[in-house]
Parts: C-alpha cells; structure tokens; sequence
C-alpha cells in the first residue's frame, strides 16, 4: 500500500509494509485447523502403531516360548520370565501402554499370549481391544 500524502508535507510517497490485524487473524485460524486435523490423523496412527507394536512382540514372544520348549523336552515354561533368555534383549517387555503381557498354559501344548490393550482389562473394542496370540 502506497501512502502519498504530498499536499501537506510535500514529502515523497512511500510504501507501508506488513500485515492487518484481519490478515494476520485469519492466517491464524486457518494453522489452527490444519493442526488440529493433523493431529486427529497424527493421535490414530499413534494407535494404530501401539497395536501392531504389540502384535510384533507377541510373536516375539511366542518364537521364545518355542526355542524354550526346543530346549527344555517340549515342554511349556510355567511364565514368561522362563523365556527371557531366548529373546534379544533378554527381557520380557511390558505391552506399549505399560501392562505385562498375560501367559495362559492351556495344557501340555498349548498357550495364550495377551495384551489386553491400553486399557488394561480384558474385552473392549478399538485402541482397547485385547490382542491374543490366538488371533494370529
């Protein structure tokens, strides 16, 4: 915007830089809504990386539990702990919302590995929903 006032002053025009209130207004609202619908995709794919974490470590987990029985006569461990040994580091890990993983023996053969989601009880549904090793 060019200010040119030279009746009175009989000083040259120069030009006004910067930005309106308004302008600089709308600009902030319309990075508002951009942020705050990147963060609804941003807080899903955070969800959805939990799950597949889990998943991830299940199977880990159940490769343990198989050089475990490999080793041990083909028979199950009585916990997790048993395994730890065989996994790399050699720890149990905690499910991605910080809950121990859950060890059922069924019998001679068979187990269940858990995680019973980021609510840590069993059932629910979403970001909630248990994981199993029997589900894969």
């Amino acid at each position: 915007m060019l200010l040119c006032n030279r009746q009175k002053s009989g000083k040259r025009c120069r030009a006004q830089a910067g930005f309106t209130l308004v302008e600089l207004m709308v600009v902030v609202a319309i990075i508002a809504l951009l942020a705050t619908t990147a963060g609804i995709y941003l807080f899903g794919a955070l969800d959805d990386a939990d799950q597949a974490k889990a998943q991830a470590e299940i199977k880990a987990l159940q490769s343990a539990v198989t050089a475990y029985m490999i080793r041990n006569n083909r028979q199950l461990p009585d916990s997790l702990e048993q395994v730890a040994p065989f996994m790399d580091p050699p720890r149990i890990p905690s499910d991605p919302w910080g809950n121990p993983y859950v060890y059922t023996k069924h019998d001679a053969r068979r187990y269940t590995i858990v995680s019973y989601g980021a609510n840590g009880t069993p059932g629910g549904d979403g970001i909630n929903a248990d994981i199993s090793s029997d589900d894969f």
